[in-house]
C-alpha cells in the first residue's frame, strides 16, 4: 500500500472512506481515470481536518457523477455544464465534487471561461494556488502516486500562499477573495511574488469584474469558515467588503454579532451538515444593521437564489416553533431534549443559540451538544447487541433511539466512599531501666 494511501485513509472518516471508494468503483465501471485532488490534498498533506472530497476525472465527469447518483449512492446537487463538474451529496452528509480535467482560458477578466478537456498534470498547472495543485492517484495501475507538478507540497510545509500562474488574478478576480479566506484559516503567509501579484491585481481593480453569483457562493464558502469574523474584517480592511454591498462597511459591519455567532457554531459538530447549516445564522448576523432596503441590494449585488434568501430571511420565524418546543414544561428528563434537539434544523438550533433570551432554552441546546450527545455517542457497542432488527433499517434505528434515550436517563450510580479505619497510634514503648 502507498504511503498516501495509508495517510489518506487514517486522515479520513469512515463515511468520507466509502466515499472515496464508491466514486473510485464507478470509474473503473465507466472506464476512466480518476484522481483525488485540490482541498482534500491540500489539508491532508497540511495536517488540517477533511471537510470536502474533490474528483477530476480525465474524460466525462458528469457520467461518472450521474453513475454515482444512479446507484443510489449519493444524490446531484448542483451541475456546472460549462466546467463539466458535478456536487453529490451522500445519505451520511459528505459531500463531494467530481470535475472534469480541463484547461481554462479567459478573454477577459472575470469573463465566463472558454473550457477544453486536459490532462490532470495540465489541470493542476491551471489551478489557483500552488497547495491546491496536487493530486492523487486512485486508479488500479498507478494508485497511490502523488502529483505534484508546482511543488505544492514544499509551500505546505513553508506555510505560504503561491500563486500557481502570473496571470491568476486576473484571469478569475475572486481568487482576490479566496487568497484572504485562506490566510485566515490555514495561517498561512502569502509568497512575496504572490503578494506583488495581488497588489498589480487590485492596482488594475480587477475585483471589479467579479462576477455578482461569485460573490454569493463566496459568502456561502465565509459562513463554513472557523473564523468568519476575522475573514469579514480582513475583507473589510482590504476595501474588498464593498464589493458585496458599499454600505457593508466600518460602523455596519457587525463585529460583535459575527463574534457571538463563530462563539455559538462551535458548540456543534465539525461535519458537513452543521457547517451548511451555519449560512443562514451567517447571513443574519452579517446584515444585521442593514435596512430593508440595504438587505435587498445584498440580495442583487450578490445574485443570492430565492431559497438563499428564505435559508436567512425566514429563520427567525422557523425557530419560534423550535424555542416554543424547548421551553415547555412537559420537557423535564434529558431523554425528552434530546428527542427534540435531534430532530430539529441546525441552522434553527445555531439561531437559537445566538438570539433566544430565554435561559431553560439557551441550557438545554447546552446541554444536548455538551452532556446528552456525548454520552449517547460513547455508548459502547454492548448496549446495542440485543437488537434483533437489522442495522440501517427503520426499526433498528428506532429500537437504537430508545436504548439512547433510556441511558440517558438512568440515574447514575452512586459511588460510596469507604472512609479508612482511624489510626490509633501504639504507645510509647518504654525503655528499661
Amino acid at each position: 500500500m502507498s504511503d498516501y494511501i495509508f495517510m489518506l485513509e487514517n486522515h479520513l472518516s469512515p463515511d468520507q472512506n466509502r466515499v472515496v471508494a464508491d466514486v473510485q468503483a464507478v470509474a473503473g465501471q465507466v472506464n476512466v481515470n480518476v484522481f483525488l485532488t485540490g482541498g482534500a490534498m491540500r489539508d491532508m498533506l497540511g495536517g488540517f481536518r477533511i471537510r470536502d472530497l474533490d474528483f477530476s476525472v480525465e474524460g466525462n465527469a458528469l457520467k461518472v457523477a450521474k453513475a454515482v447518483s444512479e446507484q443510489g449512492r449519493a444524490s446531484l446537487a448542483a451541475v456546472d455544464e460549462n466546467r463539466r463538474s458535478a456536487e453529490l451529496v451522500f445519505p451520511s452528509g459528505v459531500t463531494a465534487q467530481i470535475a472534469m480535467s480541463r484547461q481554462e482560458k479567459y478573454g477577459k477578466p472575470g469573463a465566463r471561461p472558454q473550457v477544453a478537456p486536459a490532462t490532470i498534470q495540465e489541470d493542476l498547472r491551471g489551478r489557483d494556488f500552488t497547495i491546491n495543485a496536487i493530486a492523487l492517484s486512485l486508479n488500479k495501475a498507478s494508485r497511490g502516486l502523488l502529483l505534484d507538478p508546482t511543488n505544492g507540497l514544499a509551500d505546505l510545509e513553508r506555510r505560504e500562499l503561491r500563486s500557481v500562474g502570473t496571470y491568476g488574478f486576473y484571469d478569475d478576480p475572486v481568487r482576490i477573495l479566496r487568497l484572504i479566506r485562506f490566510q485566515v484559516r490555514l495561517g498561512f503567509l502569502v509568497e512575496e511574488r504572490t503578494r506583488m501579484q495581488y497588489e498589480n491585481a487590485r492596482e488594475a481593480e480587477v475585483e471589479k469584474y467579479i462576477a455578482a453569483r461569485s460573490l454569493g457562493e463566496e459568502l456561502k464558502r465565509i459562513s463554513a469558515e472557523d473564523n468568519p469574523s476575522e475573514i469579514v474584517r480582513m475583507l473589510d480592511e482590504a476595501k474588498l467588503l464593498a464589493l458585496f454591498l458599499p454600505a457593508l462597511t466600518g460602523p455596519k459591519v457587525p463585529q460583535a454579532a459575527l463574534g457571538k455567532f463563530e462563539k455559538a457554531a462551535r458548540l456543534l459538530p465539525d461535519d458537513a451538515p452543521a457547517r451548511a447549516g451555519r449560512y443562514g445564522p451567517f447571513m443574519y448576523a452579517l446584515t444585521e444593521k442593514l435596512t430593508p432596503k440595504e438587505k435587498q441590494a445584498l440580495i442583487k449585488s450578490a445574485d443570492l437564489h430565492k431559497h438563499e434568501v428564505d435559508l436567512w430571511q425566514k429563520l427567525e420565524g422557523r425557530a419560534k416553533k423550535l424555542e416554543s418546543a424547548l421551553k415547555s414544561a412537559r420537557i423535564r428528563k434529558p431523554s425528552h431534549v434530546y428527542q427534540v434537539v435531534s430532530k430539529a434544523a441546525l441552522d434553527e438550533v445555531l439561531f437559537l443559540l445566538c438570539h433566544s433570551v430565554l435561559k431553560p432554552v439557551q441550557e438545554r441546546l447546552r446541554n444536548y451538544y455538551q452532556k446528552y450527545l456525548p454520552a449517547a455517542q460513547e455508548l459502547p457497542p454492548e448496549e446495542f447487541a440485543g437488537i434483533e432488527a437489522k442495522p440501517g433499517t427503520p426499526k433498528y434505528e428506532k429500537a437504537r433511539e430508545e436504548i439512547v434515550l433510556k441511558a440517558l436517563d438512568r440515574r447514575p450510580k452512586k459511588v460510596v466512599v469507604e472512609e479508612p479505619p482511624p489510626v490509633v497510634e501504639a504507645p510509647p514503648m518504654r525503655g528499661r531501666r
